[in-house]
């Protein structure tokens, strides 16, 4: 929806929505929303607990869901209590009243949920713009964070490598309405080739089923009326992010990071510099560095067990907490 719209444009748009299809439920995951004045937020949850496991959450990139971390959360559920967020607008959460997608917005909406819960300090995970919300939280609010676990976070880039340009190109006002048109006649299945063939270092370790669920994940988000304005505002937010200077500057931001840092950056990643690895290692004070030449955007979803051992030996390193 965009800000010209008139006022009663949303609820009309509501009482005109299709039916959208339910997001779908791993064995052992449970959905549970949590209700906050303005914004309601998605949790992804395994439900079996044990006592004197920290609290984690895990926090998805642009287009993503919680969806993107069910391959991971289960090899630390035995180490941390963990939940991924459906960020305002994506996943299972609706949009946020506000309207506000920029990285501070999705960052203060991962904090109300926090202090609403009292489960900070958490062991927070950021994959992309999750990357980016999370370094923002661990700067601003370090209370709220015992470690910080960031897999190609959107930090930002001088030269931006070329396969991200769409993305950025999607904050422009009037290109998301005109990419929408132009692919009108794009399959779901057509769509998340595209996606996979840009995110995974090498798409042919995904499964025939992993693909069967992600092209029903994209059928049911194109159904959804607000899909391309979260999409745009959310990389609008990333690019503005990219522009901010001084003290809220991302690298600077990340400069004032506490926690322990785990850094993760894949050599295929087409989206996130591998370069950049090196500039994000010195940036962040207390940080270990993890890269997988073979992986790519979405390392968390590619090769899980190497992330979970590396975050497991984060944890000795302070004492198993």
């Amino acid at each position: 929806m965009s800000s010209t719209e008139l006022p009663g444009t949303r609820a009309a748009a509501a009482a005109l929505a299709p039916t959208v299809s339910a997001v779908r439920v791993a064995e052992g995951e449970k959905l549970r929303s949590v209700e906050l004045p303005g914004l309601t937020l998605t949790l992804r949850t395994r439900p079996v607990r044990a006592a004197g496991r920290a609290p984690a959450l895990y926090v998805h990139g642009l287009g993503g869901s919680s969806q993107n971390w069910s391959a991971l959360m289960p090899m630390l559920a035995d180490v941390v209590d963990g939940e991924a967020v459906d960020l305002p607008g994506f996943g299972d959460s609706p949009p946020p009243d506000d309207g506000n997608y920029s990285v501070t917005g999705h960052a203060r909406a991962v904090i109300r949920l926090l202090d609403a819960g009292r489960r900070g300090p958490v062991h927070l995970f950021g994959n992309s713009l999750g990357g980016a919300v999370a370094t923002r939280i661990a700067a601003v609010r370090p209370d709220l964070v015992r470690t910080l676990t960031l897999i190609s976070p959107a930090l930002p880039e001088i030269r931006v490598q070329r396969p991200a340009v769409p993305t950025g190109l999607l904050a422009l006002p009037g290109v998301a309405s005109l990419f929408s048109r132009l692919t009108r006649e794009w399959t779901a299945e057509q769509r998340t080739r595209g996606v996979m063939a840009l995110c995974y270092g090498d798409p042919a370790r995904i499964s025939e089923e992993a693909f069967r669920h992600a092209v029903a994940e994209m059928e049911r988000r194109l159904e959804l009326p607000y899909f391309w304005d979260a999409m745009t505002r959310s990389a609008r937010g990333i690019v503005d992010a990219y522009t901010l200077g001084g003290q809220h500057g991302l690298w600077r931001q990340a400069e004032r990071v506490l926690a322990p840092t785990l850094l993760v950056y894949g050599g295929r990643d087409q989206l996130v510099s591998y370069r950049m690895a090196r500039r994000a290692s010195a940036a962040f004070r207390d940080s270990r560095l993890l890269t997988l030449p073979e992986a790519g955007h979405v390392a968390m979803m590619e090769y899980p067990e190497t992330i979970a051992q590396a975050f497991r030996d984060l944890l000795d390193e302070r004492g198993g907490s």
